[in-house]
């Protein structure tokens, strides 16, 4: 079944230095986008990550120093990665709690304001696991009766998200064609931010999902302790983490003038 889309959506992978969103950099980044009319293009990056790769990391993926030592870095990419994506939804397989988040850093870091404001998206992954509860391989498996050859490559992966999505739909009828609702079906939790430290309550106002003020309200939490405002801009959070924060705060000082 193929996609029913309004907008364009990039499905994406990336191939990174670790699982830290605030610490680890990208080394891989595959994009396929696909249009609305059914047409495609897909951009894969080897980057310079600027740090070295954990030999253990270059185990899975393979992409080790020397291979990407003469790569561009991010900062430098980044323009063309954006441009690429600025106008779509946004798939993959962990996306939502690990490529998302860790490509807005990325983002973020090259002083491009990257956020979802006006984008939905769709984590295979969250699909895969409510109706099957199995890894990407498996997923490809499963879905699509083939070999997943190359895995942990981020090309590989990209276009085997691809193609599980579309066979989930054909295979599971409460799934509707429709990557608003896809969307929907993929959230696990609301979040103001990507990394899940400032999520949403029943009220739909910021609360701190973390630490000594888990479950209170952000504003409330500034207001009457503006230190921790100070410690969370210092202290190893995401930029993204970060930049919702000075949002919210330079909102609740808007409203008392």
């Amino acid at each position: 079944m193929e996609l029913k889309l309004n907008n364009p959506i990039c499905f994406f992978d990336l191939e990174t230095t670790g699982v830290d969103v605030a610490k680890d950099r990208i080394v891989e980044i595959s994009i396929l986008k696909v249009y609305p009319n059914g047409n495609k293009e897909s951009k894969t990056w080897l980057v310079n990550p600027e740090m070295p790769i954990p030999a253990s990391v270059s185990e899975i993926h393979g992409i080790t120093d020397e291979k990407v030592a003469n790569e561009p870095t991010f900062k430098e990419l980044s323009r063309e990665v954006y441009n690429m994506i600025k106008d779509s939804d946004l798939a993959g397989y962990n996306s939502d709690r690990f490529d998302i988040p860790l490509l807005a850093e990325e983002l973020l870091r090259s002083d491009i304001d990257f956020d979802m404001k006006n984008k939905v998206s769709v984590d295979v992954q969250t699909i895969f696991h409510k109706m099957e509860k199995r890894t990407l391989s498996a997923a490809y498996k499963f879905y699509c009766g083939k070999i997943l050859e190359g895995a942990h490559g981020a090309e590989a992966d990209t276009n085997a998200t691809y193609e599980v999505l579309k066979s989930q739909l054909d295979k599971y009828d409460e799934l509707e064609n429709d990557i608003k609702k896809l969307s929907e079906f993929t959230t696990r939790k609301k979040m103001a931010d990507f990394a899940g430290f400032i999520a949403f309550d029943k009220d739909n106002e910021e609360i701190f999902s973390f630490g000594k003020h888990k479950g209170k309200k952000v504003e409330k939490v500034l207001e009457e302790e503006p230190g921790y405002f100070g410690w969370i801009l210092n202290a190893n959070f995401p930029l993204y983490t970060k930049k919702v924060l000075t949002a919210i705060k330079l909102r609740k000082l808007n409203t008392k003038f």
